[in-house]
């Protein structure tokens, strides 16, 4: 299966904001076959860290 996901994400940049960051975890969840509802939970809740812990080992995140 293929995706469209970015392999390097600025979050500078407009794809570093919350929403778009969920959307890419949504869509990651997928691709993966994972649960995106405890994920974008825990990303809601405040934890800047969980995208990176979930999908860290496919996307580099530039701060």
């Amino acid at each position: 299966m293929t995706h469209n996901l970015p392999t390097v994400i600025d979050l500078n940049g407009p794809d570093g904001n919350a929403f778009a960051l969920i959307a890419y975890a949504r869509r990651w969840s997928k691709f993966l076959d994972l649960d995106p509802v405890p994920i974008q939970q825990d990303m809601m809740s405040g934890d800047c860290d969980v995208f990176e812990e979930y999908f860290g080992d496919f996307v580099t995140l530039y701060r």
